[in-house]
């Protein structure tokens, strides 16, 4: 599959499964899984037709890993605006990670921390690379140290979705280092 082909799978499957699943007919279980077969007859439906390999290439070339494959299920690793439980057990988070932003969004996270918005968890990076790429998808990057050790010592719960990206509620404005 060409790189233009896996993109445009990839942002539909992203779409369906962490935001309107509803919309192309399927339903997620309690945590997030559809079936492969009920979501590959969904998509034909719609005439948006992905073949088995087409799915098993986009869940194991995504840059991002958004997506797990298990037993005959698919489901997003995480960033759902549906209600779902990841069943992500809390995790003990390195002493900072990374969120990616424009500078478009500083004033209110200046004042109000980082705050999960439509999602279930404010998103942040293990590394500052990574941080890069998510601030980049909406304009010039600006990349934000959080200090996860002493949010972790107040009482703030992490947990590590399958590809890596941590998750937590909120980020309080005095746990965010902004860049010089």
């Amino acid at each position: 599959m060409d790189d233009q082909r896996l993109k445009k799978v990839s942002k539909y499957l992203s779409r369906h499964l962490r935001h309107e699943p509803g919309r192309i007919g399927i339903t997620l279980d309690e945590q997030g899984w559809v079936e492969v077969d009920v979501l590959l007859k969904a998509l034909a439906d719609r005439n948006f037709r992905v073949s088995p390999e087409e799915l098993e290439e986009v869940v194991e070339r995504n840059d991002k890993q958004r997506f797990a494959m298990r037993d005959g299920r698919i489901r997003a690793n995480q960033g759902h605006t549906v209600e779902v439980d990841l069943g992500l057990e809390p995790a003990e988070p390195p002493p900072v990670l990374f969120h990616g932003t424009t500078g478009a969004y500083l004033e209110g996270i200046r004042t109000e921390g980082l705050k999960a918005m439509d999602r279930h968890a404010v998103h942040l990076s293990p590394d500052r690379e990574t941080a890069v790429k998510v601030g980049s998808r909406r304009g010039k990057p600006v990349v934000l140290v959080v200090d996860a050790a002493r949010m972790s010592r107040e009482g703030h719960v992490f947990h590590r979705s399958e590809n890596g990206v941590w998750l937590t509620g909120h980020v309080p404005a005095w746990a965010v280092m902004f860049p010089g």
